[in-house]
C-alpha cells in the first residue's frame, strides 16, 4: 500500500557514536530541515496517484497552488501550507533557487574534488560531512527509485543555500520541483 522508498527518514545518530558525523548530524537536527528529514508518516500509493493524476496549477485566493483530488476532496498544496506543516520557518518572499555560480563557489569552499560544472555532483567527491548532508537530501527529499549517489543541480543548490544559511524558500523550492 505504501511506497518503501517514499518519505525515507534520516538516521541522525542520536547518541553520537559516529565521531566523524557528530558535527553534521547535530547541525541537521538544529536546522530548519530537521522535520522534513526526520518525520515519518505513511505514504499511500493510491492517494499519491489520485492526487497527481488530477493535479494542476491553479490560483486560489491570489496564490498559485497545486490542486488535485483525493477521495473526491480537493487538496491544495501551496508554499504557505508546506512552510507551516513542515515547520520550515521560510521567508516566502525569498528566492527558491540559487544561481549556479553561487553553487559552484560553495562546492569549491566545501573542497569538492569532482567536476563542479557538470549537471550532477557525485556525493563521493565531497568531504564526509557534506557527503552525508547530500546523502540525506537525496534520500529524504527525492522521489528517485534508484541511483542515490548523484545529485542534480537543484539538489546541490539546496545544499549550497542551507550550508551558509542563505535566504532561501525551501517550501517554494518543493513546489517548483513538483510542478516541473
Amino acid at each position: 500500500m505504501s511506497e518503501r522508498r517514499h518519505n525515507m527518514i534520516a538516521y541522525l545518530d542520536p547518541k553520537g557514536k559516529i565521531a566523524e558525523l557528530k558535527e553534521i548530524t547535530r547541525w541537521i537536527r538544529e536546522s530548519r530541515i530537521n522535520k522534513v528529514v526526520t518525520f515519518s508518516t505513511p505514504v499511500y500509493k493510491s492517494l499519491v496517484k489520485a492526487f497527481w493524476n488530477s493535479a494542476s496549477v491553479v490560483q486560489v485566493d491570489g496564490t498559485e497552488v497545486i490542486q488535485g483530488q483525493v477521495n473526491d476532496l480537493n487538496v491544495n498544496v501551496s508554499p504557505e501550507i508546506l512552510n507551516t506543516v513542515l515547520e520550515l520557518q521560510d521567508d516566502l518572499n525569498a528566492p527558491s533557487s540559487i544561481p549556479i555560480k553561487c553553487t559552484h563557489r560553495c562546492l569549491l569552499r566545501m573542497k569538492c574534488t569532482g567536476d563542479i560544472f557538470s549537471n550532477q555532483i557525485n556525493k563521493v567527491d565531497l568531504p564526509m560531512r557534506y557527503k552525508f548532508l547530500l546523502h540525506v537530501l537525496i534520500q529524504c527529499l527525492s522521489n528517485r527509485r534508484a541511483g542515490y549517489d548523484m545529485a542534480d543541480n537543484d539538489r546541490v543548490g539546496l545544499m549550497a543555500a542551507l550550508v551558509p544559511n542563505k535566504l532561501f524558500s525551501i517550501s517554494k523550492y518543493f513546489g517548483a520541483l513538483n510542478v516541473c
